[in-house]
Order: C-alpha cells, then structure tokens, then sequence
C-alpha cells in the first residue's frame, strides 16, 4: 500500500512519480532525513538533523564515529521519539566509507527494525 512520495524522490519509468510503501520505507526516510540534514538547515526547525554530510572532509577514525554515534542516537531520539525507540547507533569507519547502522523498535507494534547507510 502506497502512503506518500519517495524519499529520494523520484520517477517511475512509465513516467509516474514514486510512491513510498508502508510504515517501514517512511520511517527509514525519516531516519535518514534526520541523519542527513544539517542543524540550521531548516528555517522553522533549526535545531533539526545531525548533519552526516557535514562531515565529508573530517578524518574518518574511531574519534569521529564515536562522536557521531552520540550525536546521531540523540537526534533521532528527539526528532523521532514517538515512533521509534532507538536500540543503538553503530558507525564504523574502514578507509573512506562510513558505514552508519540504525537499530531501532517501532513504538506502535514493538517490531525490531535497522536501517544501514554507507557514505564516502
């Protein structure tokens, strides 16, 4: 069952515009919403995000995983706290690829889902 546009959004090949399913694609797009948006990039919300991107240039070692670990459980226990309770927030860095791995539960059934991310 189709709730909402995609995130990213996008098109589908006969031209129509995607559709996100289901509860679980539409947390995980808020959940890399919040990882990916920088504090001060939303005008009315300015304390929103973690600002994962932001850290594309920054040394990528133990240091700075645990440094977004913290920041990006507190973020997503502020901005998602009523849908999700987060279980863990696990970075690894291995040369350049940041590997980000949400565990979380769903509050409205108690469903144990995670979400992983891999940037450079």
């Amino acid at each position: 069952m189709a709730t909402g546009f995609g995130f990213p959004f996008g098109v589908t090949p006969d031209g129509m515009i995607a559709r996100q399913g289901g509860e679980d694609a539409g947390i995980r797009g808020k959940i890399v919403q919040v990882l990916f948006t920088a504090p001060g990039e939303r005008v009315n919300q300015p304390d929103f995000g973690c600002g994962l991107l932001n850290l594309v240039f920054d040394p990528n070692n133990t240091i700075l995983a645990a440094a977004v670990e913290f920041t990006a459980s507190q973020s997503l226990a502020r901005w998602l706290g009523r849908e999700i309770a987060v279980s863990g927030v696990d970075i690894t860095a291995r040369d350049e690829m940041l590997t980000v791995e949400v565990a979380y539960v769903r509050r409205r059934d108690a469903a144990r889902q995670a979400v992983r991310i891999q940037f450079r």
